[in-house]
């Protein structure tokens, strides 16, 4: 009989254990504070891939590397990758200068849900190759600007100056 009522209790417990999960995970899926962090979190994600794009050139194919570059930028910086993009393929090709970057760590400082735009931090490491084989790493930092739109794409990406806040 003891051993009855343990069973008993014990798929009581459960019942009500699963009925109570199901209940928060309802009310979380629909949760606007949880809505904001995935999308917080989805604009990071871009903004680093996007950022290392537009910082890697392969000094051997310059207009496979320009046509990544206008893939990751929407808006004015879209804009101006396709009208200076002839003039800088020649001049990159000329130099023949390879550079991979790694973005170290980025921040989302700003994001507006409803016009679907965030402004990010982000430092960067590039490792630089010349044509003669000579390698350096530079490090920087940026500020950009994502619009959402067809997926989140870079609108604006400005280098900050080492020194300033």
């Amino acid at each position: 009989m003891r051993r009855r009522w343990t069973w008993t209790a014990a798929l009581v417990l459960g019942a009500l254990f699963c009925g109570f999960s199901g209940w928060t995970y309802a009310r979380t899926r629909g949760d606007d504070d949880l809505a904001y962090a995935r999308d917080r979190s989805t604009a990071l994600d871009a903004a680093r891939k996007h950022i290392a794009v537009l910082n890697t050139m392969d000094g051997k194919d310059v207009r496979a590397s320009l046509r990544a570059w206008t893939q990751v930028a929407d808006g004015p910086l879209a804009d101006e990758l396709r009208r200076t993009g002839d003039d800088s393929a020649k001049a990159l090709e000329e130099e023949g200068t390879s550079t991979r970057a790694t973005v170290t760590d980025a921040a989302v400082v700003a994001l507006d849900t409803r016009s679907g735009t965030a402004k990010v931090i982000a430092t960067v490491r590039v490792e630089v190759t010349e044509r003669t084989g000579r390698s350096t790493t530079d490090r920087k930092r940026f500020e950009a600007s994502l619009d959402k739109g067809a997926g989140w794409k870079l609108s604006s990406l400005t280098a900050i100056p080492a020194g300033t806040q």
